[in-house]
């Protein structure tokens, strides 16, 4: 390691590997570790530790502003801070910036660790390709509270994996998308307000057992993407907060230092704060194996204060550039997701096109548009179609990905199915019929855990999911449901493949406008898919259907396996340039052509040709 470059690179904004050599790190074939801080308005840093009797130990300045320290006594898994003189003649003990692991909150203090490769490290290869033209259904997981254990205690991260692969195989899930798993001091965030931007949480673990974990889900061809802050950070003292007695991390100006949540905002503008995150981005890509990231509240880094009647963040804006082009330079495969609500134009096309570089953006209008028309009453929402088609307007003006997520399912919003009006069978039957719909539209998927059991409880972080609700016999057939359109999705190229192209997706005129239909192409497959948006039982003429070929159904949301009644359609015999379709109360049916299923391996991977 060249660290004269190293450090020039940090001080200039340019690093992605400082995780490598900030911080406590045990020296390769020395005795001890050596301890790197940077905090050059401190006016005294030194080293307390549970090996040293917390008495500080004073570490050295040089002319850039990083204080340095190597103590042969450092003992693996040992506890530490720095204790900091600060420029505004504070004394703060602080958790090191770059500790790969901390000690379970409420403790706050910094541990120790050596930096091992994963065991399949040798075998280890990134996924080919960002998931272009191939499909992707994303699970959306909260490490603490998927399973417990009897006495209410969290499963560590290995423990995870016996139970969570074969169910997320089982439902059709391509990855994993874990809830923040960097240091955070409140669980009651979720991770989201981050307090160790390089340390795995250890309520679940150490970071060999993340490692395990990410191992065994590639072992079973399942992704793991990150969800990542690069926005915010807590503004406890232990942290980033007035680091070295200066805003040395957040903005110097106090309109701007504080976010909307409490936290402190980062400064993009400097480029040791740039660095930090690229760094820390890096750390779960090169480190853990990530397949990618989610970016967390990206519009308010693109916007001041998230607000956009406050104008472009100038900085902020060449900052999520500059990350997201370094990080698929060092990972091509990388897949780079922004939880984006704003406007702001080609945040998917890529930055050579003047665009911000992400390879996919979540639509929450689609979100919004979906369960406010699911909410409606069943007799208005044959005058409210168009809010379904509204998407087809414009889907492809950015490579989109469908969001049924933990926001949705919290603080008094209730859960995805107490969302919806009627009695209980109406609810499931809605319920149903929305998750078809979603797996049937363009765009890559996701949806949180419990959103398959059909719970009527909100989420809660301080307990497991309701796993009880599968010994009632419309909540597991609620569940077959959702696993079997997440194995139609897998099989059915026409559900992804070109899937941003608007010429593989029509809106389908029908008779009857509480029928909503459209048709989807790619492969070389042709699939139809049909809703009865109402609460009769609809015989449909008017789904115009090219070809003479009869119609097979593939899945229909009303089968009895399912918890419906049972109205399923045999054969469907085109005549006069269209079908007649049976759909019960708000029932979903997908068809396509008689014969052999159409399913095939994803092909290889496609560009994104619409992006630019």
């Amino acid at each position: 390691m060249d660290l004269a470059k190293e450090r020039a690179d940090f001080l200039a904004g340019r690093s992605f590997t400082a995780w490598r050599w900030l911080g406590g790190r045990f020296a390769p074939g020395a005795e001890g570790a050596v301890f790197r801080v940077y905090a050059p308005g401190a006016r005294a840093v030194g080293l307390i530790a549970g090996w040293n009797g917390w008495a500080p130990a004073p570490m050295a300045r040089d002319a850039d502003g990083f204080w340095t320290l190597t103590d042969p006594a450092a003992e693996e898994g040992g506890l530490y801070k720095y204790r900091i003189l600060g420029a505004d003649g504070r004394t703060v003990d602080r958790a090191d910036p770059f500790a790969l692991c901390t000690e379970l909150r409420p403790g706050c203090a910094s541990r120790l660790i050596r930096l091992s490769p994963t065991r399949a490290a040798a075998g280890w290869r990134p996924a080919p390709g960002r998931g272009y033209d191939r499909p992707m259904n994303i699970y959306e997981l909260h490490a603490g509270s998927w399973r417990r254990r009897a006495d209410g205690g969290w499963l560590f991260y290995g423990e995870l994996a016996e139970p969570l692969i074969p169910y997320l195989q089982r439902h059709g899930f391509t990855h994993v998308e874990l809830l923040p798993l960097a240091e955070h001091p409140f669980d009651g965030s979720w991770g989201y307000q981050v307090s160790g931007y390089f340390s795995a949480t250890s309520r679940y673990g150490d970071p060999r057992g993340l490692q395990y974990l990410i191992d065994e889900l590639h072992r079973a061809d399942i992704g793991v993407l990150m969800d990542f802050v690069p926005v915010h950070f807590v503004a406890d003292d232990f942290g980033l907060h007035r680091f070295d007695g200066t805003p040395l991390y957040e903005y110097d100006h106090p309109d701007i230092a504080q976010s909307a949540w409490g936290s402190c905002n980062f400064d993009y503008y400097k480029p040791v704060v740039r660095s930090f995150l690229q760094s820390a981005a890096d750390l779960w890509l090169s480190f853990y194996h990530c397949d990618g990231l989610r970016m967390d509240a990206v519009s308010n880094a693109l916007y001041w204060q998230g607000d956009p009647s406050r104008g472009v963040n100038a900085g902020g804006v060449e900052f999520l550039r500059g990350l997201n082009s370094g990080l698929h330079r060092r990972h091509p495969g990388a897949v780079l997701t922004a939880e984006d609500s704003s406007t702001f134009l080609k945040v998917t096309a890529p930055v050579e096109y003047g665009g911000l570089g992400f390879d996919y953006k979540w639509d929450m209008g689609w979100m919004h548009d979906t369960l406010d028309f699911f909410a409606a009453p069943p007799e208005v929402r044959g005058r409210l179609r168009g809010q379904l088609a509204f998407s087809m307007q414009y889907f492809s003006s950015e490579l989109y990905l469908l969001p049924l997520s933990h926001d949705e399912v919290v603080h008094g919003k209730k859960t995805i199915l107490d969302k919806l009006p009627g009695g209980y069978e109406e609810k499931f039957a809605q319920c149903r019929a929305l998750f078809a719909y979603m797996f049937c539209h363009p765009g890559k998927k996701l949806s949180f855990m419990g959103n398959e059991l059909g719970q009527f409880r909100e989420w809660d972080e301080d307990r497991e999911l309701d796993w009880n609700l599968l010994e009632y016999p419309m909540h597991a057939a609620f569940d077959r449901c959702f696993a079997a359109l997440g194995q139609l999705y897998l099989e059915h190229p026409a559900l992804w493949d070109g899937e941003y192209d608007p010429k593989n997706w029509t809106a389908l005129n029908t008779e009857d406008p509480e029928v909503f239909a459209f048709s989807r192409t790619g492969g070389g497959e042709r699939l139809l898919f049909a809703l009865n948006l109402s609460g009769a039982l609809k015989q449909e003429a008017g789904v115009a259907w090219r070809g003479s070929a009869p119609l097979r159904e593939l899945l229909n949301t009303d089968d009895e396996r399912f918890g419906g009644g049972g109205r399923v359609n045999g054969p469907l015999i085109p005549a006069y340039g269209g079908v007649v379709l049976q759909l019960a109360p708000f029932a979903a049916a997908v068809f396509a052509k008689s014969g052999p299923s159409a399913g095939r391996a994803a092909p290889a991977e496609a560009g994104p040709d619409a992006r630019s």
